[in-house]
C-alpha cells in the first residue's frame, strides 16, 4: 500500500471478482446519508485496492494455511516456499498468525521426519519471518521446539541453511527472556557452537557468532566468566578463521568481534575500580615481591626493625613510589587500582630481565632524570584502560575491534610489557625530567593510539611497530598535521573572518537578548531561611523593561503580567560581578567561590539601589552577562560568548572554502590586469539573429 498508484491499479484490477459491496460503494452510501462532499474518484479507486489487498491477503493466508497441511509432501514444500515470500508481510503475517498458522509449523517442526519438509522451511525461514514481526511472543514455544532446533545447530549433518535459520531463531529467543536463554544454553553444546565459527561459511559464522554474543550479553556474572574462561580464552581460531580469511570482514561481524573483545575486557573492570587494601596481606607481598625482585638484598631477617624498615623506604623511593613508608597508599586511586599492580607483577614475573634492567637503569640516573617505574606504571595502566575502553558497556553499533585481541591471551598484561618499556625508551629520547613527566605519557598515549589504528594483528607487530614510531616521527606527524590544519590561518582567511566577525557578534547578541525576553528563574540565598526564596526575571520584548517577583517553584515559565516589579532599562548604571557585587560584600567571608562565580548585581537610579542575582549555572551567568551588557551598549567579555564566536567562525569558514578544497591559498590576492584601452566588445542584443 506505500505506493498509492500501485494499490489502485491493483484494486481495479482484482476488485470486478470480490462478489462483496466495493468500499467506495459504502464510503459514498455513508457521504449520502450524513449529507458529506465526497471523496474524488482517484480515493475512491484507492480505497477499493486497500480492500482489495486485505481480502487478498486473508484469502491468500488461508490458502496457504491449507496447502502446508496436504497430504501431498510436493504441495507442502510448495507452500512452504511460497509462505517464506509474502511472509514479510505485516498484513498477510496477521491474517496468517491470527489462524494460528504459525503453531502449524511449530508443529510441523516438531513431528517431522522429511527431511524436504525440514529443508523448505529452513531455506525460506517463513518461521522467522513471521515471528520478526512481533505479533506474537517466543515464549509461546514449546521445549520440544526448542530440542527441535537446537539439535539441527548441533547436528553435524544438518544441511548450511537450516542451521542458518536456526542459530537465527535461537538468538531471538535468547535476547527475547531469560528463561529462554537457560532452556537454550541448556540445549546448544558450546563446543558445536564454537565449531561454526572455524568453517568457510560466512553466513554460519555470523549467525554462530550472533548466537554466541547474545549468550555472553544475556548471562550473568558467573555464567559469563565461565563462558569466557571455558571457551573464550583462546581466540585464536577467530583470528586464523575471520580475520585473516580470504574475504572482508563484513560490518555485523565486525560488530560482534567488537562485542566480544569489549566484554572480554570489561573482566578487568572489577580489579581497575579496587583500591590496595593496606591491612591485606596477600597485597602487601606482591608490593615487596616488587621490591626484592628488583634489588639484590642480603637477608632482612639479620637486620633490626628500624634498620630494615629504612631499607624498604629506600628501595620502594627507587621503584618510583612516591609514598616510600607506605607504597600502597599510591594504589588507591581508582581507576586504575589493583590493575595496575596486576601488570606491575606481571611485568617483573614474566619478564624479570626487561624488570630488573628498567629499574636498575633509572636508579643509577641523577634524581631528576629518573623514570619513576611505579608512577608510570600505574599511569600506564590507566592510559591502557582508556584507551581498550574497559569498564564501558559495548555500543549498539561499534565495530572497531583490535585483531591483536584475538591472538593474546591475556591482552592487558602483554601491551603493558611492551608498553613500559616503550615508555622508559620515549623518557630517554625526550631527555626527561620529573617535570615533563605528563608530556612523556601524552606522547606514549600518541605512540599507543597510532600503532593500534593500524590494525597490527599480532603482538610482535605491534611493539616493531610501537618503537619504530619514536619521539622524532611523532614531531613530524604532529607538524604534518598542524601545517594541513593551519591552512585556515592564511592572511586572507583571516581578514574574512574579521570581515564575518560584526555579522556573528551580532547574531550572539540577539540570541542573548532572546534568551533574556524568556527569562530565568533565580534563588535568593539567606541566612534566616530553610529554604532559598525563588523568584524570576525576564526582559520585556520590546528591550525597555526588566520584569520580575516572586514565584513558587512548580512555576516554570511565569507570565510577564503576573511579575509585579521592573526596573527601566534606561535607568541601569552598570553591572557587577562576582564579589563587587553588593549581596556579596555583605556575606564576605560567608559564600563560596562557586556562588561568587555565579553572583552578578545591576544598579540603578543613580547607583542607590541594586538587583542581586545569583545564577543556576555558569552557562545562565554568561547569557545574563552578555545581555545585560548588550543592553547597556558595551561589550560581551563571557568565555561563553567566545567559545560561541570560534565555533561560528570556524562553521562559516569551512562553509565558505567548502569549494576550495585540496585548493592552495596564496597569502596575497593575484594581480588585477590593466583595464583595456577601450570597452568596444560588448554583445548588441538588439539584432535578431538569423
Amino acid at each position: 500500500v506505500d505506493d498509492p498508484k500501485n494499490s489502485v491499479d491493483f484494486g481495479c484490477k482484482a476488485n470486478t471478482g470480490l462478489g462483496k459491496k466495493p468500499l467506495s460503494a459504502v464510503i459514498k452510501e455513508v457521504c449520502d446519508g450524513w449529507n458529506l462532499p465526497g471523496p474524488d474518484n482517484y480515493a475512491l479507486q484507492y480505497a477499493d485496492g486497500v480492500q482489495t489487498y486485505i481480502t487478498e491477503s486473508g484469502r491468500c493466508a488461508e490458502d496457504l494455511y491449507k496447502g502446508i497441511q496436504s497430504s501431498d509432501s510436493g504441495v507442502r514444500c510448495d507452500s512452504l516456499k511460497e509462505l517464506a515470500s509474502v511472509s514479510t508481510d505485516v498484513t498477510f503475517a496477521q491474517e496468517f498468525i491470527s489462524r494460528d498458522g504459525h503453531l502449524l509449523l511449530v508443529k510441523i517442526v516438531e513431528d517431522s521426519h522429511e527431511y524436504v519438509i525440514v529443508m523448505s522451511l529452513s531455506n525460506t525461514q517463513c518461521f522467522m519471518e513471521l515471528m520478526d514481526h512481533g505479533i506474537v511472543s517466543w515464549e509461546n514455544l514449546s521445549s520440544i521446539f526448542i530440542k527441535k532446533i537446537a539439535s539441527f545447530v548441533n547436528g553435524k549433518s544438518s544441511d548450511a541453511s537450516i542451521q542458518q535459520v536456526s542459530l537465527d531463531i535461537l538468538e531471538s529467543m535468547v535476547l527475547s527472556s531469560h528463561s529462554l536463554f537457560l532452556q537454550v544454553k541448556h540445549e546448544v553444546t558450546m563446543e558445536r557452537l564454537i565449531a561454526h565459527l572455524q568453517v568457510t561459511n560466512q553466513q554460519i559464522q555470523t549467525k554462530a557468532m550472533a548466537l554466541l554474543m547474545a549468550l555472553l550479553q544475556t548471562a550473568g556474572d558467573s555464567d559469563r566468566q565461565v563462558l569466557l574462561l571455558s571457551h573464550f580464552q583462546k581466540c585464536h581460531f577467530l583470528l586464523r578463521n575471520i580475520i585473516h580469511s580470504s574475504g572482508s570482514v563484513q560490518d555485523e561481524m565486525a560488530h560482534y568481534l567488537y562485542v566480544l573483545q569489549s566484554v572480554t575486557l570489561n573482566h578487568l573492570e572489577p580489579r581497575m575500580k579496587t583500591p590496595l587494601d593496606c591491612y591485606s596481606q596477600e597485597q602487601r607481598d606482591i608490593l615487596h615481591g616488587l621490591r626484592q625482585a628488583a634489588f639484590e638484598t642480603e637477608s632482612e631477617n639479620s637486620l633490626s626493625h628500624e634498620r630494615r624498615r629504612s631499607l624498604c623506604a629506600k628501595e620502594f623511593k627507587k621503584l618510583g613510589f612516591s609514598n616510600n613508608s607506605n607504597p600502597g597508599q599510591d594504589l588507591v586511586r581508582t581507576p586504575p587500582g589493583l590493575l595496575a599492580l596486576d601488570t606491575m607483577f606481571y611485568f617483573a614475573a614474566r619478564y624479570p630481565d626487561a624488570y630488573s634492567r628498567f629499574v636498575l637503569e633509572n636508579s643509577s640516573r641523577e634524581d631528576k632524570h629518573e623514570c619513576p617505574f611505579a608512577r608510570s606504571s600505574i599511569q600506564l595502566t590507566l592510559i591502557l584502560c582508556e584507551i581498550l575502553r574497559i569498564g564501558e558497556p559495548p555500543s549498539e553499533t561499534g565495530s572497531n575491534y583490535h585483531p591483536i585481541f584475538f591472538s593474546q591471551d591475556r591482552l592487558m598484561e602483554e601491551l603493558f610489557c611492551v608498553c613500559i618499556q616503550l615508555l622508559n625508551k620515549t623518557w630517554k629520547e625526550m631527555r626527561a625530567t620529573q617535570e615533563d613527566f605528563d608530556k612523556v605519557m601524552q606522547v606514549v598515549r600518541e605512540q599507543i593510539t597510532r600503532t593500534l589504528s593500524s590494525k597490527p594483528t599480532s603482538l610482535e607487530l605491534f611493539k616493531n611497530k610501537v618503537n619504530a614510531l619514536n619521539y622524532s616521527e611523532i614531531l613530524k606527524l604532529r607538524q604534518t598535521e598542524r601545517l594541513h590544519q593551519e591552512e585556515t590561518l592564511a592572511p586572507p582567511v583571516l581578514e574574512l573572518k574579521e570581515r564575518l566577525k560584526p555579522e556573528l557578534l551580532e547574531l550572539i547578541r540577539q540570541q542573548r537578548l532572546n534568551r533574556l525576553c524568556q527569562g530565568t528563574m533565580f534563588r535568593q540565598i539567606s541566612s534566616r531561611r530553610r529554604q532559598d526564596k525563588l523568584w524570576y526575571c525576564r526582559l520585556s520584548p520590546n528591550h525597555k523593561m526588566l520584569h520580575y517577583g516572586d514565584v513558587e517553584e512548580d512555576m516554570e515559565n511565569p507570565p510577564i503580567e503576573t511579575l509585579q516589579k521592573q526596573i527601566p532599562v534606561a535607568d541601569i548604571k552598570g553591572l557587577l560581578t562576582g564579589k563587587d557585587c553588593p549581596h556579596m560584600k555583605e556575606n564576605k567571608g560567608k559564600q563560596t567561590k562557586e556562588v561568587l562565580d555565579l553572583a552578578f548585581s545591576i544598579t540603578y537610579d543613580v547607583e542607590e539601589y541594586s538587583l542581586n542575582f545569583i545564577a543556576p549555572s555558569r552557562t545562565d551567568f554568561c547569557l545574563w552577562t552578555d545581555g545585560l551588557s548588550v543592553l547597556l551598549g558595551r561589550e560581551m567579555s563571557s568565555e561563553s560568548m567566545r567559545s560561541e564566536l570560534e565555533i561560528l567562525l570556524s562553521m562559516e569558514i569551512k562553509l565558505r572554502l567548502l569549494d576550495l578544497e585540496n585548493v592552495p591559498i596564496p597569502d596575497s590576492a593575484p594581480v588585477v590586469p590593466k583595464p583595456p584601452s577601450n570597452y568596444n566588445f560588448c554583445y548588441d542584443f538588439s539584432q535578431t539573429e538569423q
